[in-house]
Order: structure tokens, then C-alpha cells, then sequence
């Protein structure tokens, strides 16, 4: 059992060192004193702990696959690349908070606390090796959440927005839970070793309830990706959320969740049978649906961040696309996604905020004529976007072609149809704002306080994978080529 229990804290070194720095950093802000510049020093030390995860999570990678603490959790690639991914959001996030005007600098500290601890939920999520283990996961990463989505106490859409989080969030947990009741019933395990096992022995009226009983279950996990008909809150809590927390949420609860969702169809419908075939029709409409709703309604909006919050939506139906093939191609296409994405968000996020701060709206129009006062950004920007929208030879354009392609091998010329669409549709939203900044007149020449000192070097940074992972895009492809999902 001590023998179980040593292998077990080694391979799940990274979650440990994410709870000890979610704690050290309580510590610190315990001390703190009301005076001086605000919490710099917090904040270098939790850069510093993320980066030490971020290698424990490297070392991961050499590590043959297996589970940890008795089965409760699954360690391999797919889900180590996974949480690297979500450990560099959160990453940039907070590089976003620390100078952002939109969180109040005495919450500062409790924002990168919080995001820690949706991180470790996150983490959790992604490793879940038995339904158990995958709803404290989503627990977990929800109630903090909830906490961070209303942060602006004084702001009445922020605290709307963290109501309306709380109620959707505890009425689909509610329904994954009775989802995960039922599977209990008919199979006799929480483990999803045995759990698969059964399957292949359920019959009759049975495999109709259980089928029922994961149509329940996806509830709790497609809320959290926002994947239709659990996206309505996202626009609301991405609007009225603090801008850093609306980054932080583009990135890690989502590919958590889509870890979660990849883990459950890969191992509970990969040998097909009727049940598979129903679950990759459930996927195909999902994703379909996700795509065109999210794209459609970010058309008419004014406000970047709500804009954004359906441009994401799109991209999780993308994502979702990359789960209906059930195989390790799709799980490869949707690994460089999450990479490309991550990127992507983060740049565009980090220039809402500065404008946002700067003018106290994050309308299109504060965007008018950008390149005049900031060029750099501007093109940052345009970048940016045009990789959201798929234009070669950007990140974007390869993880969309990725995906659509392991869709056409599978045969589903239908839904690489509807993507290819849903891409136009995209194009069309995001050239919209590139003209304010590149064409239209800005009201005022001076230069953006927020831009300043170090803020312009970093966005161009980040920018710069964008641009290098759609050019060498083979040799990312290869590192997550080895991401495959093991079962034992």
C-alpha cells in the first residue's frame, strides 16, 4: 500500500505542487501589507511555481503511462500535453492581471489564488480516470469559478454574471450527477476500466437507458466547454466577468472539459457498436450546432469581449470535431489546436484589456485607427485575428485544416462543409474590426498609457508562435503525436 502511495505522488507531482503554491500564496497575501506597489512579489512567485509545473509536466511526458492513487486518476501524454497547455493559460492570464485596471489591485491576490485553484480542478478533470473523480474535477473548477466571474462587487453585471454562472453551473452539475447515478446502476462501477468492460454486455432496454444516462452525464461536461445547449451562459459571464477572468475562462475550464469529453468517447465508444454510432451522431449535431451559433451571433456585437466569447464557442465546435472521429489523429489535431489557441486568446485578450482600461469600454470603436497611435499592436491584433479566422499560413489556418481533415478521412464531408462555412462566417466578424484599426480614424492620436514600458514587447512575443507554429507546424504535430489516451 506505502509502495501504491509513493508511485502515486510521483506521477501526480505536478496537481501537489499546484496545491502547495495555491497555499504558499495564501501565505503570503495573509502578510501582505496595504502599502507599496500593489502585489508584484506575489505575482513573481507564482510565475516562478507555474514554471516549475510546467517542467514537472515535462518530465511527465518521459514517463510510461498509468494510474495513480488505485485507478482514481489516469497519467499520459494526452492528458499531460493538456495541462501544460492549461498551465501557460493561466500563466496569461495573470501576466493580463497584474496590469489590468479591470480587477481591483486588493484583489489582485485573490484572483491568481483562485485561478490556481480552478487549475488544479482543471487538472484533475483532465486525469479523471473514474466518474467520481471527473465530477470533482467539475466541481472543483466551478466554484472557484463562480467566485472569479464575480469579482467587481461593485459592478452589477459582474455579480449578475457570477449568479448566472452559479445557476446554470449547479443545475447541469446536478443533472451530470444523475447522469453518473444511473451509469452506476446498470454498470456497477464508477471505474472507467470496468465500466467499459460492461458495455459490451448491455442489451436491450438497458443500453437505452445507459445511453440516456450519458446524454445526462455530457450535460455537466458540455456546460463546461460551452458546447450548444450549454453555452447560453458564456456570453453573459464573458461580458460582465473582469477582462483577465474572461481570458482565464476562454482557456482552461474549456480544455479541461474538452479533455474530459475526448477521454470519455475515446474509451467508452471507440469499438463503435450502436451505442457508439448514437454518441458520434450526439457529437456531429453538437458540434455543428456549436460552430454556427457561436460564429453567427458574434456578428452583430459590439463589445470585443462578447465577441470573442462566441468566436470561442465557434472554436470549441471546431475542437469538437476533432472528438468525433474517435481516434488518435483527432486527438493530435485537437492537442495543436489547443496549442494554437491558447496563443491566440491570450494576445487578443491582453489588447482588449489595455483599451479597456484606457477608456473604460471595450467597444469596436476604441479600436478606430489603432495603427496610427500603436502599429505593433495593431498588427498584433490583425494577426491574431486573421489566425482566428483560418487564414493561412497562420497557426490557425493549420489547426483548422487539421481538423477538417481527419473529418474528410472519416468520411463526414458534411460537418468539413459546415466548418469550412462557419471559417467565412468567422472571417467576416473579425475583418470587421481589423478595418477600424487598420482604416478608420482614431478621434485622438495620443498614445495608450497601458501600452507602454514592457506591455508592447510581451503581446509581440506571444504573437510570434502564432506566427512560427503555422510555419513549423511539423514538428509540434510530432510532439503531440505521441498524446495517445491508455486505458488500464
Amino acid at each position: 500500500m506505502l509502495e501504491i502511495l509513493k508511485a502515486s505522488l510521483a506521477v501526480y507531482l505536478p496537481e501537489i505542487a499546484s496545491v502547495a503554491l495555491m497555499c504558499l500564496l495564501l501565505i503570503i497575501e495573509a502578510g501582505h501589507r496595504e502599502t507599496g506597489n500593489g502585489r508584484g512579489k506575489l505575482y513573481a512567485v507564482a510565475f516562478a511555481g507555474l514554471a516549475g509545473i510546467a517542467a514537472l509536466l515535462v518530465v511527465n511526458l518521459a514517463r510510461p503511462a498509468g494510474t495513480a492513487f488505485y485507478g482514481a486518476v489516469q497519467i499520459d501524454p494526452f492528458s499531460t500535453l493538456i495541462k501544460l497547455v492549461m498551465v501557460l493559460g493561466t500563466i496569461g492570464a495573470g501576466l493580463i492581471a497584474l496590469r489590468s485596471k479591470d480587477i481591483y489591485e486588493a484583489l489582485k491576490a485573490e484572483f491568481m489564488i483562485m485561478a490556481l485553484g480552478v487549475l488544479v480542478g482543471g487538472m484533475l478533470l483532465a486525469s479523471a480516470n473514474n466518474m467520481l473523480t471527473m465530477y470533482l474535477g467539475v466541481e472543483t473548477l466551478s466554484i472557484l469559478s463562480y467566485a472569479l466571474s464575480a469579482m467587481k462587487r461593485e459592478d452589477a453585471t459582474s455579480t449578475e454574471a457570477g449568479l448566472k454562472y452559479a445557476l446554470y453551473g449547479g443545475l447541469t452539475a446536478g443533472i451530470m450527477l444523475f447522469g453518473v447515478s444511473h451509469i452506476y446502476g446498470l454498470t456497477g462501477s464508477i471505474q472507467f476500466p470496468v465500466i467499459v468492460e460492461k458495455l459490451a454486455t448491455i442489451q436491450g432496454a438497458d443500453q437505452l437507458f445507459l445511453m440516456a444516462s450519458f446524454l445526462l452525464f455530457f450535460a455537466g461536461v458540455g456546460y463546461k466547454v460551452s458546447a450548444f445547449p450549454f453555452h447560453m451562459w458564456s456570453p453573459d459571464v464573458y461580458q460582465g466577468a473582469p477582462i483577465p477572468v474572461t481570458a482565464f475562462f476562454a482557456v482552461v475550464p474549456k480544455l479541461a472539459g474538452l479533455a474530459a469529453l475526448v477521454r470519455v468517447s475515446q474509451l467508452f465508444f471507440g469499438n463503435s457498436g450502436d451505442m457508439g454510432v448514437a454518441w458520434v451522431g450526439l457529437l456531429h449535431v453538437v458540434a455543428a450546432l456549436t460552430m454556427t451559433v457561436g460564429n453567427v451571433s458574434a456578428i452583430g456585437q459590439d463589445s470585443v469581449k462578447r465577441m470573442l466569447a462566441f468566436s470561442s464557442i465557434g472554436h470549441i465546435g471546431m475542437m469538437i470535431m476533432g472528438v468525433v472521429v474517435l481516434n488518435e489523429v483527432g486527438v493530435r489535431a485537437i492537442l495543436y489546436y489547443a496549442m494554437a489557441y491558447l496563443f491566440m486568446t491570450v494576445v487578443a485578450f491582453w489588447i482588449v484589456s489595455v483599451l479597456n482600461d484606457t477608456y473604460n469600454t471595450d467597444s469596436q470603436t476604441v479600436f478606430r485607427g489603432l495603427i496610427h497611435r500603436h502599429p505593433l499592436m495593431a498588427i498584433a491584433m490583425s494577426v491574431v485575428l486573421f489566425s482566428l479566422a483560418g487564414m493561412p499560413p497562420l497557426s490557425g489556418f493549420v489547426a483548422k485544416f487539421n481538423i477538417i481533415s481527419v473529418v474528410v478521412e472519416k468520411g463526414y464531408f458534411g460537418l468539413a462543409f459546415i466548418a469550412a462555412l462557419n471559417s467565412v462566417v468567422a472571417l467576416y466578424y473579425y475583418m470587421k474590426l481589423i478595418k477600424e484599426m487598420i482604416m478608420g480614424q482614431p478621434e485622438s492620436r495620443e498614445p495608450v498609457a497601458g501600452f507602454a514600458g514592457g506591455v508592447q514587447g510581451m503581446v509581440v512575443a506571444l504573437t510570434v508562435p502564432v506566427l512560427l507554429m503555422g510555419v513549423f507546424w511539423e514538428s509540434l504535430m510530432t510532439l503531440s503525436g505521441g498524446a495517445k489516451l491508455f486505458i488500464k
